[in-house]
């Protein structure tokens, strides 16, 4: 399992509203694009994928912008993949007649990496991101110390 470029940049964004999700106040492209180095034009087509899932929702005039739909702590790194990517909790079909039992025997391997995977990004949420990002901050400010 490889992370794709499009599913690193809407968590790097979604960490970034995240991270001001407090404020109440969406935020730009243009800022979120700025603060995590995304393509402001790749960003807007994240967004809109992100939107149409349910994980933000945007907001139109002068202060507009885009904000998450729920806390970050509710939003799973699982959602957001599940999103973009059409991930499935059933992670692979079972082939009920498998060709060989050498080909049931990987299949079978091949299930629970899926499965375990899964497990996995259901357990980290956005608020999880968040304080993981803050703990090496942290780390890395006490290492030049």
């Amino acid at each position: 399992m490889e992370l794709s470029c499009k599913s690193e940049y809407a968590i790097l964004a979604l960490i970034e509203m995240a991270t001001h999700y407090q404020s109440g106040e969406p935020m730009q492209i243009r800022q979120i694009a700025a603060q995590q180095s995304i393509p402001d034009r790749y960003l807007e087509q994240l967004l809109a994928t992100l939107r149409r899932g349910g994980i933000v929702k945007s907001q139109r005039g002068s202060k507009g912008g885009y904000f998450l739909t729920r806390e970050p702590w509710k939003i799973t790194v699982f959602d957001v993949l599940q999103c973009l990517e059409g991930l499935d909790i059933r992670t692979c079909e079972e082939d009920s007649n498998p060709k060989s039992i050498d080909t049931a025997v990987i299949k079978d391997i091949w299930q629970e990496a899926c499965q375990a995977a899964n497990l996995v990004l259901q357990n980290y949420t956005l608020q999880d991101l968040c304080e993981k990002r803050d703990s090496r901050r942290q780390l890395d400010i006490m290492y030049y110390i």
